[in-house]
């Protein structure tokens, strides 16, 4: 990567020249006023970069008196397992404490709260809705709307905004893994998106944050960017980006990701699929997956690291893989677990599956709901 002021020149995939893209925190100069003499809560992890350096290194470095951190899942430095209980701390960089969003706690309380004039959000997030960061976001801006705290959003190029695929999420199959209705895909910035959670009502009691969404500079929705950090442990690089809406359906089943391998969401298999040209073994890795599905065990699948173009090129799901692995599967053991429908937002999809529709029938499903979702968000984009 190369630098460009105080942001990263992001890579645009697919084109000769480097195009300078600012995530919202290098766009300085439309934030500083609204921080300065003021006491601010930065809820953010490993992502929030400026440059080479931390969000949090870079506003105390202006002067800006940053007195709380808060973060997600993986923690305030991105080393935390997904799904791993992620307590307070200290960090030892900064010597703040860190209140953690993600286990118990997924709402920062009035108490976390107290003292703070101002709270910034800056994570990088892949425009996934069971992409957890986006849960964190709701709940930052409801307690900031509970507390009259006014939330600045450093916005950050979303490298899957090129194409809206998927289910529109049903309120009984709402969790953590996915709050609002909106399709799987669903083609917005963080920044958007808060501004569509704001004008949509959901926050509780249909209460609204008093918002300011920091634009990036540079980035245009078409582009495919190569991110200056990976997003979260098991997402290492572009290619598991662009697969992930499409792989990490199978975390609602018993086929394995490919989490405890190097190439998690750019392989699948089962020790019981059947026929398949591409084997792997899960075992445990710290940092990414120390209690893997079907670990040490020989899973039969495919790898999909050659067919990431196809994501970019049909800009849809891909609903081929899914349906390859139930049809080839022989094992004792259900196909789907019960965390299949808060990954799909629906029932719909898994009894769509196991009736032996075809994709295109269940493409036809979801269409008019997606329609009318690409209708609503219009007002809320910013690029």
């Amino acid at each position: 990567m190369k630098r460009l002021g105080l942001g990263w020149v992001f890579v645009w995939l697919g084109c000769l020249a480097a195009q300078a893209v600012v995530p919202g925190s290098g766009n300085a100069g439309a934030y500083r006023a609204l921080l300065a003499g003021k006491k601010v809560g930065l809820a953010a992890n490993h992502t929030a970069v400026v440059g080479e350096m931390h969000t949090v290194d870079f506003l105390r470095g202006q002067g800006i008196e940053v007195v709380r951190l808060f973060c997600p899942e993986h923690g305030f430095r991105g080393d935390a397992d997904a799904g791993a209980t992620v307590g307070n701390a200290t960090d030892p960089k900064t010597g703040l404490p860190v209140i953690s969003l993600y286990g118990k706690k997924k709402k920062p309380s009035p108490a976390d709260l107290q003292g703070i004039e101002v709270m910034v959000f800056d994570m990088q997030d892949v425009g996934v809705r069971f992409y957890t960061y986006l849960s964190t976001l709701h709940y930052v801006m409801e307690a900031c709307a509970e507390q009259d705290i006014p939330l600045v959003v450093m916005d950050r190029p979303n490298p899957n905004a090129f194409y809206t695929d998927g289910p529109i999420l049903e309120k009984q199959h709402a969790s953590f893994v996915g709050m609002h209705p909106v399709p799987i895909v669903y083609g917005m910035t963080i920044g958007e998106y808060a501004r569509m959670i704001n004008g949509e009502g959901w926050l509780k009691g249909g209460i609204a944050c008093r918002l300011t969404v920091v634009p990036c500079l540079g980035w245009r929705r078409n582009m495919t960017v190569r991110l200056p950090r990976k997003p979260s442990p098991n997402l290492p690089d572009s290619v598991s980006v662009m697969l992930y809406p499409s792989v990490c359906l199978f975390e609602g089943t018993v086929v394995s990701e490919g989490r405890g391998t190097e190439t998690p969401f750019q392989v699948f298999g089962h020790p019981e699929l059947k026929g398949m040209p591409y084997t792997f073994i899960p075992r445990s890795i710290p940092g990414m997956s120390a209690s893997p599905k079907c670990l040490g065990k020989t899973c039969h699948g495919e790898d999909l690291r050659g067919r990431y173009a196809e994501v970019k090129a049909g800009k849809r799901l891909r609903l081929e893989w899914l349906l390859e692995a139930y049809r080839r599967y022989e094992g004792e053991a259900p196909f789907f677990t019960g965390f299949f429908e808060k990954l799909a937002g629906t029932d719909r999809l898994r009894k769509a599956i196991e009736a032996g529709k075809s994709e295109e029938e269940i493409r036809a499903e979801w269409q008019p709901g997606l329609e009318t979702f690409k209708q609503k968000r219009e007002k809320y984009l910013i690029y």
